[in-house]
């Protein structure tokens, strides 16, 4: 792999894991206000992003880099403030780990390329539970765009926004 290559797996591993951060606080505001009827589908997600946190952290210490860390805060998309807008949050949060995972699969081959594809695949799974809609391409948000209107990632990568 050249060194252009491993530094894209590198920058797309790095999205992955602070997106996976994000998720997990996120996910612990989700399980505060879900309510008992889908507190252990808010349980199961959380526990499925801090292990995919961990082993994409485990990845970035393997290709001799520091992960990125965790923020202490994250500015929420939204006031939730209750049950409707716990499972808001958690579509929300699905569909932008779905969106670095897409790149993820976009910089890498092999193994790797296709653990993030299964990423992607449970985190579009997660955000239908969550939103009861799909969309036809998960992780690619220019594709869901109606025509006429520009579509664009919702990384959190990009901001400490979860």
């Amino acid at each position: 792999m050249s060194d252009e290559a491993e530094a894209r797996v590198l920058t797309a591993l790095q999205a992955a894991l602070a997106a996976e951060h994000a998720a997990v606080y996120g996910y612990g505001v989700v399980g505060g206000r879900v309510g008992r009827q889908r507190l252990t589908e808010a349980r199961s997600a959380y526990d499925a992003h801090r292990a995919r946190r961990d082993a994409l952290a485990r990845e970035v210490e393997d290709l001799g880099a520091a992960p990125v860390a965790a923020s202490a805060a994250y500015a929420l998309p939204f006031a939730v403030t209750d049950a409707a807008t716990a499972v808001r949050l958690a579509a929300e949060l699905e569909d932008r780990v779905a969106d670095v995972y897409s790149d993820l699969v976009r910089a890498s081959s092999g193994e790797r390329r296709g653990s993030a594809a299964g990423a992607l695949r449970e985190a579009a799974v997660r955000a239908v539970r969550w939103s009861g809609k799909s969309v036809a391409f998960p992780g690619l948000a220019e594709r869901d765009a109606p025509l006429g209107r520009a579509g664009g990632s919702a990384s959190p990568s990009a901001s400490s926004t979860p």
